[in-house]
């Protein structure tokens, strides 16, 4: 971790560096590490230390793009002859206006010590009970636990400087018996709420009572989906339909709803960056405040984030909501969260006559973005539910519904919610477990 003071310094430098009519620099500086274990055995552990740089230079509506990670002066003067030769290759975008300028930027305290300077025998530590848990009930332990920390800044030669520290620890386990396994995953800022013995009990749990499923009939269910499962509707959600750019380009259902009923009454979407139950950015990767936007409230569709080029487009401000250059996704809500409901989870089954119980779901793609029409398949513990209760374990199935219908037949909402983060993209999700009624399941795995 550099610190404010002196990635201030060298995206300074960086600017100084650039002749070019405006310029813009990205840090991301990260120290993670990772302990993995499978056979109920540690056989990783691994530790990186990473910097990057990435620089944007404008000349008149040109714009190019470098990055690297080598911070010395003769690089860093070579990342940006880089950008700005790319930048005398690339077409005029004859939309481009300007980078944004300098806006106050909320501080969100989201870095915490004792998640930095975990070490690997505290991982080392809870992995071990995950592993003894297992090994006393006949089941096989795998998984991975990472801490990290982390430092994201952005600034421009329009006087934009905005730099935010963080934390995070994330451990996710599949346990496996000969014909079952079972998932749980815990995330938060510090590393000290991760509890290794409740998930290995939420794990095994599942996993024993997965044992000798037995194959259902493809069809519409009522389902209770795990909070695990949720978040993946909202990953397609950000992605498809949230944007303003897929609202531009009439990809997303959102196009024309504003004001209109397009979910269940219960359903209330989100994206804020600056809450404190998430992983937190303020800002976005061209240094605009990040703002709170409301999606659907109470099932009516109100809003859509934005980044500098889509809100231009519009005469509207940026929701700050940019993805780094260069970028084709257009803005993205990496923040998102659903009201949780009023009732416990463990009380959702009561009056499910017969249906299933979802544990997450898993290789799902994209089959109709406009209906967020998704194919998929279920993993790491279904169960059928009859008459109030989880009564035998059933053979994953293969579906293929809309996650946009599902969200128009929601029955319940439980009162908890869990956090999430996506390695990939940073994304996180806090989520409530759904009960949804017409899920449609196509097939069932051998």
């Amino acid at each position: 971790m550099l610190g404010p003071d002196k990635v201030r310094e060298l995206t300074q430098q960086v600017i100084a560096l650039s002749k070019a009519d405006q310029s813009e620099v990205i840090f991301g500086g990260t120290d993670s590490a990772l302990t993995r274990f499978a056979n109920s055995r540690i056989h990783q552990n691994v530790a990186e230390t990473n910097t990057e740089i990435r620089v944007r230079v404008v000349y008149g509506k040109k714009t190019g793009v470098a990055s690297s990670n080598d911070l010395s002066p003769e690089a860093l003067k070579r990342t940006v002859d880089t950008a700005r030769a790319s930048a005398q290759l690339q077409p005029e975008n004859p939309e481009f206006k300007s980078l944004p300028g300098p806006q106050p930027i909320q501080n969100v305290e989201a870095f915490v010590e004792r998640t930095a300077k975990f070490t690997p025998e505290q991982r080392a530590q809870a992995v071990g009970v995950l592993c003894r848990k297992a090994k006393e009930k006949g089941v096989v332990a795998a998984g991975a636990y990472t801490t990290m920390s982390f430092e994201i800044a952005v600034a421009n030669s329009l006087g934009v400087f905005a730099y935010h520290p963080g934390t995070v620890a994330d451990l996710n386990t599949v346990m496996m018996s000969d014909t079952s396994s079972g998932y749980a995953s815990f995330t938060h800022p510090d590393a000290t709420q991760v509890n290794a013995a409740a998930l290995a009990d939420e794990a095994i749990g599942k996993a024993l009572k997965a044992r000798n499923p037995v194959a259902l009939e493809p069809g519409d269910y009522t389902v209770l989906l795990e909070e695990y499962a949720v978040t993946d509707i909202l990953d397609f959600l950000a992605y498809l339909s949230f944007s303003a750019l897929a609202v531009q380009e009439e990809r997303s259902f959102m196009r024309g709803k504003t004001g209109e009923k397009v979910m269940g009454d219960s359903v209330t979407l989100w994206d804020d960056g600056c809450a404190p139950d998430t992983i937190a950015l303020p800002f976005d990767f061209e240094g605009v405040p990040r703002q709170k936007v409301t999606f659907v409230e109470n099932g009516i569709a109100r809003g859509v984030v934005y980044d500098t080029v889509t809100a231009q487009r519009e005469g509207k401000p940026s929701t700050g909501h940019s993805l780094p250059a260069p970028n084709s996704m257009g803005p993205y809500a990496a923040h998102m969260f659903m009201t949780p409901g009023s009732t416990p989870k463990s009380e959702m089954l009561k009056g499910v006559e017969r249906g299933i119980w979802v544990t997450r779901f898993w290789y799902t793609r994209v089959v109709h973005p406009m209906q967020v029409l998704i194919t998929g398949m279920t993993r790491d513990g279904t169960f059928l539910i009859e008459n109030g209760e989880v009564t035998r374990p059933v053979k994953n199935f293969r579906f293929t519904t809309s996650y946009l219908d599902a969200l128009n037949h929601v029955r319940a909402i439980s009162r908890e919610t869990k956090l999430f983060r996506d390695d990939w993209s940073g994304a996180s999700r806090r989520v409530p477990a759904l009960l949804v009624d017409g899920f449609r399941f196509t097939g069932v795995t051998q």
